[in-house]
């Protein structure tokens, strides 16, 4: 089957068998998992998180699909990656689709092109689970994602507002989403929102979004991504929508560092391959080993798992991305 974003988000407590989400709308994608993990949480399912660099790393995906802790009556696992599984990868999730009615395989990938939508993968998860592409690529559909996100905040546009909207943040999902939170703190008590309360709300701010972050990221400018990592946490921006950026920069370099002649195929722009590749000059691969592992602390931190502060990590692996280090 296949899903819109809206459709999906309606479906996340019932999800088992294989799902594919992909897609390059960063707020659709964080919204859909952080909607999983609540039901997974509700439903007491345990979860576990695979970061695919390689074809091999899915047979550990397949092992953990076929043992339970002695805890746990369901299994769901996230994967994130951009890599598809080989012919005997293939296989394997065939067997899991047949026999395993109860586990949620959820596949987390950028933006795919039609020859892939194409490939063997896609077809079997098509055919037997659920592909959700995550795009807004008409107003209505931009509308109906961002009047969800209103309805959160217990406000409402006119529909004159939301044309204004749209024509200011140029379809930038995540940068109309963060503009609402911005109005709704400006008028707590104001709850259908007119052009006028957009505009002296938005028209002198500054407005850097997660887009912008990841530009200073690749380019190495540390002050600048500094920057606008306290302007995106001062303007209330979720610190799990900004690791969600730095995760993705960090696997995207680490997988063009392990096959540098299939940037387009990693979903790199063809405008910023240049970017990345200038990147990977400026950084130390023995830097990537311990990446993983940063982005697990930043993000047991954020979830209170963990008594680090979760800023301190975030600005230091903005720090390792940018090539610099907090200490000398």
């Amino acid at each position: 089957m296949k899903f819109d974003y809206i459709q999906a988000l309606k479906r996340t407590h019932e999800a088992r068998g294989a799902w594919i989400m992909h897609g390059q709308e960063p707020l659709l994608e964080q919204n859909l998992i952080d909607a999983f993990r609540k039901s997974w949480n509700i439903q007491e399912v345990e979860r576990q998180r695979f970061d695919i660099s390689s074809v091999s790393e899915w047979k550990n995906v397949f092992n953990a699909l076929n043992s339970l802790s002695l805890f746990s009556q369901n299994l769901a696992i996230e994967v994130h990656g951009n890599i598809k599984p080989d012919a005997n990868a293939l296989k394997l999730l065939k067997q899991y689709i047949q026999h395993n009615e109860h586990n949620l395989l959820l596949i987390i990938m950028p933006k795919q092109d039609a020859s892939s939508l194409k490939s063997a993968f896609f077809q079997m998860v098509e055919a037997n689970g659920v592909v959700v592409q995550l795009t807004a690529n008409y107003p209505q559909d931009r509308q109906r994602i961002l009047s969800i996100e209103a309805e959160k905040l217990g406000i409402e546009l006119n529909q004159d507002a939301w044309s204004w909207l749209e024509q200011h943040h140029e379809h930038n999902l995540l940068a109309a989403r963060n503009s609402l939170m911005r109005v709704a703190d400006t008028f707590p008590e104001q709850k259908q929102i007119q052009i006028e309360q957009l505009y002296e709300c938005l028209q002198d701010q500054s407005r850097y979004t997660t887009f912008d972050l990841s530009d200073a990221l690749i380019a190495g400018n540390l002050a600048q991504s500094a920057r606008i990592f306290q302007f995106l946490i001062s303007a209330g921006e979720p610190a799990s929508l900004v690791l969600w950026t730095i995760s993705k920069e960090m696997r995207l370099l680490m997988q063009l560092f392990e096959q540098p002649q299939n940037a387009l195929q990693l979903g790199i722009w063809k405008t910023k391959i240049s970017n990345y590749q200038q990147a990977l000059r400026r950084l130390n691969p023995q830097a990537f080993l311990h990446w993983p592992q940063l982005l697990l602390r930043i993000d047991a931190a954020i979830k209170g798992m963990s008594k680090e502060n979760p800023e301190h990590l975030i600005l230091q692996s903005i720090t390792e991305l940018c090539g610099k280090t907090l200490f000398c």
